[in-house]
């Protein structure tokens, strides 16, 4: 994220004012229907309405949702929306280059590694090299398959601990297609 961390509640309520305040940006709260807690943040940004294409950033995940099957089905719910509802083509994701959660996160949710834009931005007083990852229309139906097959209740032990990975569940879908 360009902003950030947060030293406390305050600053953070202060960033999202803002952000709500855009006019190409749509913020969403996960929030966990166990706790009724917000647990996260993520929006579509950088809207390209005649291309079809937009952008899901500035993530901010809690510890109570990082590496979660409720972090998994907020991507899956965020991008059936965009594929579904709003009728987009492209779904982009971007992050630092040197921050290697969101690159790892983007790949394990079936985006497609496009590149780095070098020297793309300054921000925080460096220069930043942007990786670049995408999700097309076409490719949705089958990453929709995956997520779900992942999400099903029979995928999860007793201890909610997953019984096959989600790039197991790609993986071998894919081997079923060839």
């Amino acid at each position: 994220m360009f902003v950030g961390p947060f030293r406390d509640k305050d600053e953070y309520r202060a960033y999202l004012t803002t952000v709500e305040q855009q006019q190409d940006t749509q913020c969403y709260v996960v929030i966990d229907t166990r706790t009724d807690n917000a647990v996260g943040t993520f929006s579509l940004m950088r809207v390209d309405v005649n291309n079809g294409v937009i952008e899901v950033g500035s993530v901010a995940f809690s510890s109570a949702l990082k590496r979660t099957p409720l972090a998994t089905e907020a991507h899956f719910l965020l991008m059936g929306y965009v594929f579904e509802q709003l009728h987009y083509r492209r779904y982009e994701c971007k992050c630092d280059s040197l921050n290697a959660p969101p690159r790892r996160a983007a790949l394990r949710l079936g985006f497609t590694f496009e590149g780095i834009f070098r020297q793309a931005v300054i921000y925080k007083g460096r220069t930043r090299d942007t990786a670049w990852f995408s999700l097309l229309d076409t490719e949705w139906p089958q990453r929709k398959l995956d997520f779900l097959d992942w999400l099903a209740q029979g995928n999860f032990d007793t201890e909610g601990k997953q019984i096959q990975s989600l790039a197991a569940i790609r993986l071998s879908r894919l081997k079923e297609g060839s």
